[in-house]
């Protein structure tokens, strides 16, 4: 492991060597690991170029499955989108495009919205889903268990949390530790599930990019109206602290904050009602028995 990769005291995961030598090392990881699945659905199951391919979510690209993964992940966050689009008023920049602008053109952002979700998603759905596919585990069984590997793929954030912020308790690290493990199983369980019932590679990296950029949604608290004084690209997934990042803040009626809550519910409600259907597609990779979706 090289100075510039490993975890350090004096070496912040966000500057930019850091983040170019990870990218450079788990890029170099991704080619190696889907040419070696590759080959393995080719060579053990007798399937065609093609097929594998398929089966890797590769190709062909349907961007009907795209569309409606991005509109289902949208249904689900229509809670936050609220606070941040009209509460916070960032809708004016969505319209311009200066926030994806602004965002890509750092590192950080770079890392949350680009090369974490691609590589992310070519080992723990990519590869990993296939090979559980050629080894006849269940669909059901393989939406729980296969997101396992990508959340302990997170736990190594707390010895990087312990190197980087020594002076704070091992209890309160383990709790933001555990806090990382389940809230990334569970968009693995999203994904893995889209991922098999659409066979879009593609669909699932936009839905991790946009489950990056919307953050954890509110559970608590009143929407306030504010600018962030911190850069755009500090509300991805992984940055749990920088969720608390300083805001210019205005208050706001509690109108706002009944609406936010009432729209985060009710974005719940249809996730779950739409879960089945906009993700039902001819190029499914598996087949979930259900009787009434």
């Amino acid at each position: 492991m090289s100075s510039t990769t490993k975890p350090s005291a004096t070496l912040s995961r966000d500057a930019p060597s850091v983040i170019r030598a990870r990218i450079r090392a788990v890029t170099l990881s991704c080619i190696i690991s889907s040419f070696a699945v590759l080959w393995l659905i080719i060579e053990k199951s007798d399937a065609s170029f093609s097929e594998a391919l398929k089966l890797m979510g590769w190709w062909p690209v349907h961007v009907s499955d795209v569309a409606q993964t991005l509109f289902l992940t949208a249904i689900l966050f229509i809670g936050p989108l609220f606070e941040r689009g009209v509460a916070e008023g960032e809708w004016r920049d969505w319209l311009r495009g200066s926030k994806i602008t602004e965002t890509l053109g750092g590192w950080i952002g770079w890392r949350n919205y680009v090369a974490g979700p691609i590589t992310e998603e070519v080992i723990f759905r990519s590869a990993i889903v296939p090979l559980h596919l050629l080894a006849r585990v269940s669909p059901g069984h393989i939406v729980f268990i296969a997101p396992l590997y990508f959340g302990v793929a997170h736990v190594h954030h707390f010895y990087e949390f312990r190197v980087s912020h020594p002076d704070t308790s091992i209890i309160a690290s383990v709790l933001r530790s555990l806090f990382q493990f389940a809230y990334t199983t569970m968009f693995g369980w999203y994904a893995t599930f889209v991922y098999l019932r659409t066979g879009s590679f593609l669909a699932v990296i936009l839905a991790h990019s946009f489950c990056n950029w919307c953050g954890l949604p509110r559970l608590w608290g009143r929407v306030v109206s504010g600018v962030s004084v911190s850069p755009p690209f500090m509300k991805g997934k992984e940055d749990v602290d920088a969720q608390m990042a300083e805001t210019s803040q205005g208050q706001l009626g509690i109108g706002w904050t009944i609406t936010y809550y009432t729209l985060l519910f009710a974005g719940a409600i249809g996730f779950y009602s739409a879960l089945w259907p906009l993700t039902q597609s001819p190029y499914a990779l598996a087949s979930f028995t259900t009787s009434s979706k």
